[in-house]
């Protein structure tokens, strides 16, 4: 079971993450992250797991518009017409983190996790899931003002989901 964050993460969150790295293993699935608003929190419960380390490549912590432009290739002509929170920017980040890695999945999220942006978009969080071979997917969710700690829960469930159906 994840040992590391067991007491914050719920029982079927922790069967999830478990889920996924079962189908993870196999060498040709490994994953990769590209976190900002999450702050590597889904890097970390996916390396929490004895014995499936070798299910994650690797993880990308891109805070900053910056960090998004130097590591991922995330246009900075996007992120200065959208910003960072936007459809365009959560698939360029999950296709740039794809590319420079050897992984077969990368998920990458990008939100506001506390009071932020315009009045109305606190939890407001996209997702993007790059498969080797595939059509990139989006999602959007809006989590509300349920606090940073929250919405960096809720941003757990979904990217697992996705996971979950990247690897079916």
């Amino acid at each position: 079971m994840v040992e590391t964050l067991a007491a914050d993460i719920s029982d079927d969150v922790q069967t999830r993450i478990l889920g996924v790295l079962k189908r993870a293993c196999d060498p040709e699935r490994p994953l990769v992250t590209a976190e900002s608003c999450t702050g590597g929190l889904l890097a970390s419960v996916l390396t929490d797991v004895d014995g499936c380390s070798h299910a994650f490549e690797r993880g990308f912590v891109v805070y900053t518009d910056d960090a998004k432009t130097e590591m991922l290739g995330v246009s900075p002509e996007l992120l200065a017409e959208c910003g960072a929170v936007a459809r365009p920017v959560a698939i360029e980040m999950a296709e740039g983190a794809l590319a420079r890695s050897t992984a077969h999945c990368a998920l990458s999220v990008t939100g506001f996790a506390g009071p932020a942006g315009d009045a109305g978009e606190e939890g407001l969080v996209h997702f993007a899931c790059a498969v080797r071979g595939r059509q990139t997917r989006h999602r959007q969710e809006k989590f509300g003002a349920i606090g940073r700690g929250g919405v960096r829960h809720a941003c757990l469930n979904v990217a697992l989901e996705m996971f979950e159906e990247a690897l079916e």
